[in-house]
């Protein structure tokens, strides 16, 4: 199935709500398993989330995760440390071609036992649950920080606590800081300094209600929206001014493409200002902020901007290889794109083509990254069911926005 997704390129005015960030509440899942005394408010309504929230619940032998690479991961850590319990997990195809070897090794260190089922360094894993001493493991800090979320989260359970000395400069280090965080505010007592994360063993926590704050990354294909539509304004809830999570620097780098952004006690406004006329291209870092990059650069493509966007080197392993997929995509488009095997550039484009149909590769972000194209010009989006991952309500959202969506 197919969007025909279309817009007037009218103004847009309209107030809403996002569900709960999917990062959040995965790492809240987890930690109210160990504890069982962690309420959450505000969930996020994804499907990795439900996955995760699913098979935890449940806690059945075998767990297949489909593409939900946070569950794989965070999932991996927690049965490792089930004691006296054997599971198998496995994911879809392409998740048994997304490596997770280092955090393997990094638990099997600890005293994991956990076995590749097919191919060495990648799911389907077998895993015995077994109760882990801790103590200090060094591993890469360039790796997806998912690896380290997923041993920060078990930290506390495991006999000696655990520390993490990381290798290199952090990948995206906002994650980790947002793990740091969350262990904290829960009763858990962690430093992150340096290249160092200290973990204490706990073995018990007072009742909490943890409510999750709305989701940054969601919030970016509406900032891509309003940057691409003339004299635009949207009121979106509930968001912190003190947020926790690393896409809020969306603030900062959509002020560059001529968004404004105030904060009303819990509501984000978000207003077009059209102060990008004179910007010509825009040069980014986005190693802390990663899942940002296709959004940002549909968003440049857009405005006729060129970019050149650096620190992308976890972007190769995610649902689909996110830039070649945004190099093809966009090439379709009229784009003129090189990329390497961390970095992103686009060259300014005059005119965008027509009649163009996006591939989204199962990958929720390459469907809403392109959508907002439709304010320029009439798009179509292959799958577009597959926004389910992170944001089911994407599309409801845009209609609500004037936006005209055909099945086609």
């Amino acid at each position: 199935m197919n969007f025909l997704v279309e817009h007037t390129n009218s103004r847009i005015s309209h107030s809403f709500n996002i569900s709960g960030s999917k990062s959040e509440s995965n790492r809240l899942l987890i930690l109210k398993h160990i504890f069982k005394n962690i309420n959450i408010e505000n969930i996020s309504n994804s499907d990795d989330t439900k996955v995760l929230e699913s098979f935890l619940n449940k806690e059945s032998n075998f767990i297949d995760v489909h593409h939900a690479g946070t569950a794989m991961r965070f999932l991996t850590a927690y049965l490792s440390i089930k004691n006296n319990n054997s599971f198998q997990i496995t994911g879809s195809q392409r998740m048994r071609n997304r490596p997770i070897k280092i955090l393997v090794e990094a638990l099997n260190e600890l005293g994991a036992d956990i076995k590749y089922l097919n191919k060495s360094g990648y799911p389907p894993l077998d895993i015995s649950g077994k109760t882990l001493e801790g103590g200090e493991i060094s591993l890469s800090s360039e790796v997806s920080s998912q690896y380290i979320t997923a041993l920060m989260l078990i930290a506390s359970s495991l006999k000696k606590g655990l520390i993490i000395n990381l290798e290199g400069s952090v990948t995206s280090k906002p994650y980790i800081e947002m793990t740091s965080s969350i262990l904290n505010r829960v009763g858990v007592r962690c430093e992150f300094v340096g290249n160092k994360i200290l973990i204490q063993s706990t073995k018990s926590i007072n009742k909490s209600i943890q409510k999750v704050e709305s989701d940054w990354s969601s919030l970016s294909y509406f900032y891509s929206i309003v940057a691409l539509s003339k004299g635009s304004k949207l009121k979106i809830g509930s968001y912190n001014i003190n947020s926790i999570q690393g896409d809020k620097k969306l603030i900062d780098i959509y002020s560059k493409l001529g968004v404004e952004t105030v904060f009303e006690n819990d509501i984000i406004s978000i207003n077009n200002i059209n102060s990008s006329d004179s910007l010509g291209s825009l040069e980014l870092n986005l190693s802390d902020t990663p899942d940002i990059a296709q959004t940002i650069a549909v968003t440049c493509f857009g405005l006729g901007l060129s970019c050149d966007l650096y620190g992308l080197n976890t972007l190769k392993i995610k649902e689909t290889d996110r830039l070649e997929a945004m190099k093809i995509e966009l090439t379709k488009l009229g784009g003129v794109v090189d990329i390497t095997k961390d970095s992103f550039h686009l060259k300014k484009v005059v005119e965008i083509k027509s009649n163009v149909t996006i591939e989204t590769y199962n990958d929720h972000r390459m469907a809403m990254a392109f959508a907002p194209l439709a304010i320029c010009k009439p798009i179509s989006i292959n799958n577009p069911d597959v926004v389910s991952k992170s944001f089911p309500d994407f599309w409801t959202h845009l209609k609500g926005m004037n936006f005209i969506i055909s099945k086609i």
